[in-house]
């Protein structure tokens, strides 16, 4: 039984690849196209929309590195808005106290966020899902009264940080909503880049088996500890860069916009839209930000039609709406 039981642990998690399927080989050539077309947003679309594309790159972003930690490691975090506001704060905190070009301050803010990531999540990730859940939601709520109390006399207390700087190109400043809607989804084509790479990857597919068979993987001589360690502090990292558009976006920042809700979204919107799928994410993501703009009278109820959302397809259908493709182990 135990020679079997290992055996089958060492099928599931068989690296080889499998042979890309018709859909697939589409999706590769669909995905670069619809990009490409939604550039022309800002051409062919009133105002309103340009900012909600813009909106709607960013959290792309932060959705996208949620599911590094619950799609492909397979662990539970409630808290992502912490790093997506650490890298909003880093930036505005850079840019209005310091006077640094808000471009600088990337790297400072995604540094930060996965270091945070890192130190946040090392004594916890040995944690059960559920126990796992409940301490990341509890580093929301620390995260959301630190800064209302202006940690540091640097982050503006309950009113945030107003009048961060838009982003400039050699000397040419990007002030418009359709050069800052440029600037968030040519930031997200390198995140939809890395995301591609990254399942393609030894490290991805490393995340893949601690989150299906973790003994297995242990017994392989993965060290799942490390690894899940690193899916933390990768994720907040990529949720930092987003924090820095967000800054931009709206040029300013406060803790309203890092809610626990705001986590929760996040969380829903990977599990609804289909974990470790890019196209499920952003599924998710549209159907959470962009919808609910085509039936702005009922905007206000968007947490509760998402809420019924998320429950039907729990139930209906719980891989997500577009999972991700079988065989990938």
């Amino acid at each position: 039984m135990n020679q079997a039981n290992t055996t089958n642990s060492r099928t599931a998690v068989n690296p080889a690849a499998p042979s890309l399927s018709t859909t697939t080989r589409i999706l590769r050539v669909l995905g670069p196209v619809l990009w490409i077309a939604g550039l022309l947003i800002p051409s062919v679309m009133a105002p309103a929309w340009i900012t909600i594309g813009g909106i709607f790159a960013i959290y792309a972003i932060v959705a996208l590195s949620q599911d590094i930690v619950l799609g492909r490691a397979g662990m539970y975090d409630m808290g992502h808005a912490v790093y997506f506001g650490v890298g909003a704060y880093t930036s505005a905190i850079l840019s209005l106290t310091f006077n640094w070009p808000i471009f600088w301050t990337i790297p400072v803010a995604m540094l930060l966020a996965a270091a945070l990531g890192a130190i946040l999540s090392a004594p916890i990730v040995k944690l059960r899902g559920d126990y796992l859940l409940v301490v990341t939601i509890g580093f929301n709520a620390i995260f959301v009264l630190a800064m209302k109390n202006n940690l540091f006399g640097l982050t503006g207390g309950a009113d945030g940080l107003f009048g961060v700087s838009g982003p400039t190109i050699f000397g040419y400043p990007l002030m418009t909503q359709s050069e800052l809607f440029y600037v968030n989804w040519v930031f997200m084509a390198i995140v939809l880049w890395l995301m591609r790479n990254l399942d393609r990857s030894a490290l991805g597919r490393t995340f893949r088996y601690i989150k299906y068979d973790e003994l297995a993987a242990t017994t392989l001589g993965v060290n799942a500890r490390n690894y899940k360690v690193a899916a933390f502090a990768l994720s907040a990292g990529i949720a930092g860069l987003a924090g820095t558009l967000f800054a931009m976006q709206l040029s300013a920042v406060s803790p309203g916009s890092f809610q626990f809700t705001d986590s929760v979204v996040l969380f829903a919107i990977v599990l609804v839209g289909g974990q470790a799928s890019v196209p499920g994410v952003l599924l998710g993501t549209a159907m959470m930000f962009v919808v609910p703009q085509i039936f702005t009278e009922f905007a206000q109820y968007r947490y509760l039609v998402f809420g019924i959302a998320m429950i039907l397809v729990m139930v209906l259908r719980p891989q997500g709406i577009w999972p991700a493709r079988k065989g990938i182990l």
